[in-house]
């Protein structure tokens, strides 16, 4: 979840004291973590899920407050754009069934979205970006009403200096210009939390890197945008480029906020803080009354908020998060899976996810050091462009599909997942699924893309995306995984 701010006006003096106060936050950092102990815990698993709120003709819906009015669960909290909402999921224990636990969050928060959101004419939709989106539906009187959004988007446009631009190519072409990052709001995503050790950080990050491409492959669920088929996962591209702060002037240099990274992490998660705070401008300068440093010496554990609300403006998919709660602690939040069809397809991708990373992170510096990151990077964009038909690279194999590659690597990710004292009875069902929908080759995207094919031979394009959509609906409240639905005329 994003912190608050008390301010969004700001002069020169506050960005110099907010950058004082982010190299502050970076020693005060590095002595938390040179303690002996500091961040050791059991894993934890925990996620965030954003869904979008629709009208009874699938349309977007922009009453997030008033539905946040009829709540007063702590988990649920607005999004950038008033047709957005959050569920924000305890996490659980790795150990034992945490998909059992983190499926019993998704059945709760879900069911308080649809319970408050019910009386007011709205649905909940779990997708990574709505078929029946408009561009007038993204303006800017969409945002929601925050502070933090207000300023956000004032800190970007003050760095770019001019309208954003949105360029997609897929089966169709996107080229727009938007004067707001309210098109970002277009994106709804699952967020997962993993807490790890600091001495194991860098491991598990590289292994979580290597894991992202083939992992997004068979998760896809965005291939439309504004009436037009794109990418397998157009969130890949279009959160990239609607919050893409660098002016066409500086659009080849490596400080996109929304990135994959630069390289291999080689010494450990200072690394990440550290280069976020030397590429990006920050864009909240707001001061805690807290000093980092002061607060240390007290024997304290330091918020370090304003790290963290610069690290909340910096969106890597997979990223570095440091936590005070709990004595202080590190987690690694990955970011690129999108929301939806199901619940028990996002397990079934969160399942795969941290099995593989887990599984391959013993092994995760001999594998930097035999495949290239450039490599990796371009996979990761590969990936999300063509889903399961992507060519991926894999150590020692060259490039392979994505479907083969997925099925090769599933008894793996199951050994992760046993190793770190997952119940089988909680792990095998989810990669059963993952398993049966990449030899059915039916993805989310692949279903959108196939019924609207089926559609459109009878209907307009616009006329058609709104009829795949209200079925997806249907299928998805249904909670049957998406490989298992009837699809084209019998959708």
């Amino acid at each position: 979840m994003g912190l608050e701010i008390t301010k969004e006006h700001f002069g020169e003096v506050d960005y110099e004291r907010f950058s004082q106060r982010l190299d502050e936050s970076l020693a005060v950092l590095t002595q938390l973590l040179a303690r002996p102990g500091f961040g050791e815990g059991p894993a934890s698993l925990g996620a965030e899920i954003e869904a979008s709120l629709v009208d009874r003709s699938g349309r977007p819906l922009p009453i997030n407050t008033e539905v946040l009015a009829r709540t007063d669960d702590p988990r649920l909290t607005f999004e950038l754009d008033r047709f957005n909402l959050e569920g924000n999921l305890r996490h659980g224990p790795l150990v034992g069934r945490p998909f059992e636990s983190l499926r019993s969050e998704f059945d709760g928060a879900l069911h308080e979205m649809r319970r408050a959101a019910g009386p007011l004419g709205a649905r909940i939709a779990l997708i990574g970006i709505l078929p029946t989106l408009r561009a007038s539906d993204l303006q800017s009187h969409v945002m929601t009403d925050s502070r933090r959004y207000r300023a956000l988007s004032a800190g970007l446009r003050r760095l770019r200096h001019g309208p954003f631009r949105l360029n997609i190519h897929g089966d169709d072409v996107l080229d727009v210009e938007c004067d707001d990052v309210t098109f970002e709001g277009a994106a709804t995503s699952l967020q997962v939390h993993l807490r790890v050790a600091p001495r194991r950080f860098r491991q598990v990050y590289n292994a979580i890197q290597l894991a992202t491409p083939v992992v997004l492959a068979v998760s896809g669920n965005s291939p439309t945008f504004l009436g037009r088929r794109l990418w397998e996962e157009t969130r890949v591209a279009l959160f990239k480029q609607a919050v893409d702060g660098r002016s066409e002037f500086t659009l080849q240099s490596p400080e996109a906020r929304v990135s994959f990274g630069r390289a291999w992490l080689e010494e450990g998660p200072l690394e990440l803080f550290r280069e976020n705070v030397k590429l990006h401008t920050p864009l909240l300068p707001v001061l805690d009354e807290e000093r980092p440093s002061e607060a240390l010496a007290a024997g304290a554990i330091p918020t370090l908020r304003e790290l963290r609300l610069h690290q909340g403006t910096v969106w890597r998919w997979n990223r570095a998060i440091y936590d005070p709660a709990d004595e202080g602690h590190l987690r690694v939040e990955m970011r690129f899976l999108p929301a939806g069809p199901t619940i028990e397809d996002m397990l079934a991708n969160v399942a795969f996810l941290i099995g593989l990373a887990l599984a391959m992170a013993p092994e995760a510096d001999e594998t930097a050091a035999r495949l290239p990151f450039e490599a990796l990077h371009h996979g990761f964009y590969r990936a999300g462009q063509s889903g399961l038909d992507a060519e991926l690279p894999w150590p020692c194999d060259g490039s392979r599909s994505a479907r083969d590659l997925a099925l090769r690597l599933l008894p793996k990710a199951q050994a992760g997942l046993d190793s770190a004292g997952v119940d089988p009875e909680d792990s095998v069902p989810l990669l059963e699924i993952i398993r049966e929908r990449v030899e059915s080759g039916r993805t989310g995207a692949r279903w959108q893309r196939r019924t609207l094919e089926r559609l459109e031979a009878n209907a307009s394009r616009e006329e058609a995306l709104t009829a795949m959509f209200a079925r997806y609906l249907a299928h998805s409240e249904e909670a049957l995984p998406v490989h298992r639905w009837p699809c084209g005329d019998e959708a």
